[in-house]
């Protein structure tokens, strides 16, 4: 993978809102320690619920550099071209991600026939953060909050990825924010709501399928990445992506699947607490995302061979 130095950020799309921050509030997003997701599908997405129990840590990426998580200098002249160390900031490449990624979406989605594509904002956060769904900490992992719109994220789960789930890969950042970008779709088309009135674990969920379907979308995005330009719309945001990169987003697709996570909270595999699907089936969906490279063959409700 590589980045374009002479593209333009938008950090418009993206808020650095440091420890504690946000809006929203009130009560708090019910995932339960050491539990499934239960019925909160349609409330809130989680890359990774709290199966493990405890959930992750906020074990720092840059040792304590500012510019390097939430919280530090402004994003607009942090991420700027002007500086030419823009890039190696980790809240610029995210906020590069987001802006291919919603980029990408402008043109894809009037396609599903549903209309314009209405973009959203990703918040960068550390420990906690109040939202529209209600108070969450770092240990639910990346989330998409249907009621918001929004995209959270604590960047140090990035660390975490790499050190307990083994998903080193820098691809595996784009394809992480791609597949909540992919619940945002799925809120637009109402996909979320019709989940939440279907069964909430299980292999053959609607929780599992909601997923399974997110990590096809991302996979759509990650075909036509290339493609998308920066805010200028004239200098394309990525120059180069690898079957080496997409190697590292099924990689991570492989680390977060709910029978790898069983595997390594010491447990069994328990299919019915299944809320996101195998390692095997999130590999193949993003895959298929990749390959076909239109989300109109995402359709994981609409078939028996997830």
């Amino acid at each position: 993978m590589e980045l374009n130095e002479r593209a333009e950020i938008d950090t418009s799309q993206v808020n650095d809102v440091g420890r504690g921050g946000g809006s929203g509030g009130g009560l708090g997003i019910p995932i339960p320690g050491g539990g499934g997701r239960g019925g909160i599908v349609g409330i809130v997405v989680a890359v990774l619920v709290a199966l493990l129990g405890g959930g992750f840590g906020l074990n720092a990426m840059t040792n304590g550099d500012d510019t390097g998580q939430a919280g530090g200098t402004d994003l607009k002249e942090v991420c700027a071209t002007s500086n030419p160390q823009h890039l190696e900031d980790l809240r610029c490449r995210n906020a590069l991600y987001v802006n291919s990624i919603q980029a990408y979406w402008q043109e894809a989605y009037p396609e599903l026939g549903n209309g314009k594509y209405e973009p959203t904002v990703t918040d960068f956060f550390q420990a906690a953060v109040n939202t529209g769904c209600g108070q969450a900490d770092s240990g639910v992992g990346p989330f998409y909050c249907p009621a918001d719109r929004k995209v959270y994220i604590d960047l140090s789960f990035y660390d975490e990825l790499a050190s307990r789930f083994g998903a080193k890969g820098e691809f595996a950042q784009p394809y992480v924010l791609a597949h909540e970008y992919g619940h945002h779709i799925q809120n637009l088309l109402g996909t979320n709501e019709k989940a939440g009135q279907g069964d909430q674990s299980g292999p053959r969920s609607a929780s599992v399928r909601l997923e399974l379907q997110a990590d096809c979308y991302a996979g759509a995005w990650a075909k036509h990445a290339t493609e998308s330009k920066d805010k200028t719309g004239q200098e394309p945001l990525f120059k180069s992506i690898t079957a080496s990169d997409i190697s590292e987003a099924v990689q991570a697709a492989e680390a977060i699947g709910d029978d790898s996570i069983q595997e390594r909270s010491g447990g069994q595999v328990n299919p019915d607490q299944f809320t996101h699907g195998t390692s095997a089936q999130r590999q193949r969906w993003f895959q298929q995302g990749y390959d076909r490279g239109d989300p109109k063959t995402c359709d994981t409700f609409g078939t028996d061979q997830l």
